[in-house]
């Protein structure tokens, strides 16, 4: 399946074309994660554990690229997922694991298997150069300061769209769903966040504009893409101001997503005449559309970037079903990140975060009356907004290992002011070559 995108990062200024792949990196990321026993006087098929839980994760990811003529570029991922997150990854608006994404649905297996397969091309807008950050999928060389990107294959839209320095990386930064994206973008995607699609960039001096479209999946959480873009598809637009390079960042974010989606007050209704209760699987159509607005901030503070604030807000309709991503209509995230610096461990971090998440009017009405969505389900509901607090500390160990102690407190679970608070516990290791 063929999918064109514009990346969100530069293209090389020197275009070798040995057409030899290169390799890039690999990482491994493993997290045990312990969540404490907790308030739950009822619970339902997709609540935390009342008892607690503890679970852990692996990740393995292998990356490659190669230069192609006429400034092509060619990039292949693999990874790997082994484990589970806690209380079976349900439950909550925020999950407390961002690698459980990668694990999919139970009957994918635990394989390797092709994260990312993609063409990347760039046009030229001048000749001024810049020095890019080493990464994951970023061939070696100087890039053009000024170009349109485009990018077609495999990939997340989370690659290059709702970017940020200080909460970006589930396996370097913050672990909370709600901290290291904007939860209320429901971008789309298969089980493991990736999707088959086309994004465009423009990248000037001071701004960048991009366009993104992609697959859906074919029902809420699902691992199989519909084929045609015209009947179904996710599209988002994000215009980026950054007056120079390492400056404060605003991104604005708009997005909709046309699929065959469930509508939660007709799906309440139809509970009201058959005395069942709701089911939003048995009301999808064809045509339905979500759309939604998000916005992004970081403000570098000190220490060369190192040390800085963030914050992230989102809201979407809420009157379709949570489909690609996870069960989030508002969200609103702020948090710093101060650099290890100051008390003589420069490569360390230490990081706090706040993140605040609601739901739609409709969406809390067809969950109080016991539907389930595709993380939630508690049989009833008592709604307050999920209110997150994590930190985490990360401690350079060895030029390429890092571990990063980390808790979580979650008031309100799963919107539901009947159950909690959740406390958990974790310890992340991260290998990086």
């Amino acid at each position: 399946m063929l999918v064109a995108v514009l990346a969100a990062q530069p293209l090389r200024a020197e275009e070798p074309t040995d057409f030899v792949p290169q390799f890039l990196g690999a990482q491994y990321t493993f997290i045990d994660q312990h969540q404490d026993s907790l308030h739950s006087p009822y619970s339902g098929p997709l609540s935390i554990k009342a008892n607690g839980d503890t679970a852990r994760s692996h990740t393995f990811g292998a990356y490659f690229g190669a230069s192609l003529p006429a400034h092509f570029q060619f990039y292949f991922d693999a990874e790997m997922f082994k484990g589970e997150g806690v209380s079976n990854a349900a439950g909550l608006g925020g999950l407390t694991n961002g690698d459980v994404i990668r694990s999919g649905t139970v009957n994918l297996g635990k394989r390797p298997y092709a994260a990312r397969h993609y063409l990347r091309y760039v046009l030229p807008l001048g000749e001024e150069t810049v020095d890019p950050e080493h990464a994951q999928d970023q061939l070696p060389g100087k890039e053009y300061a000024r170009r349109v990107e485009a990018k077609l294959g495999k990939f997340a839209a989370n690659d290059d769209f709702d970017k940020n320095r200080y909460a970006d990386s589930t396996r370097t930064q913050f672990m909370n769903w709600s901290l290291w994206n904007n939860t209320a973008w429901d971008f789309a995607a298969d089980t493991r966040g990736y999707s088959n699609g086309l994004m465009l960039a423009w990248i000037d001096r001071g701004w960048s504009l991009r366009y993104g479209v992609f697959q859906m999946p074919t029902e809420a959480n699902g691992q199989a893409l519909e084929r045609s873009l015209t009947r179904t598809r996710g599209e988002q637009v994000e215009l980026t101001v950054q007056p120079a390079p390492g400056d404060w960042a605003l991104r604005l974010l708009a997005f909709r997503n046309i699929a065959r989606m469930g509508n939660y007050r007709d799906a309440l209704a139809l509970a009201a005449r058959s005395g069942q209760p709701p089911d939003i699987r048995a009301d999808d159509r064809d045509g339905r559309r979500k759309y939604g607005y998000a916005a992004n901030l970081e403000l570098p503070l000190a220490d060369g970037g190192e040390t800085g604030l963030f914050a992230r807000a989102g809201w979407n309709d809420g009157r379709t079903e949570s489909f690609a991503f996870t069960e989030v209509d508002r969200t609103l995230s702020v948090g710093a990140q101060i650099s290890g610096v100051h008390w003589r461990r420069a490569d360390d971090r230490l990081a706090i975060a706040i993140a605040v998440n609601g739901l739609s009017s409709d969406h809390r009405d067809y969950l109080a009356a016991g539907g389930n969505g595709f993380l939630l389900g508690d049989g009833r509901l008592n709604y307050g907004r999920e209110r997150i607090l994590e930190a985490y500390y990360r401690i350079q160990l060895l030029p390429h290992l890092q571990v990063s102690p980390d808790i979580q407190l979650i008031h309100n679970p799963g919107y539901n002011r009947d159950r909690g608070p959740a406390r958990y516990i974790g310890l992340r290791t991260h290998l990086e070559f």
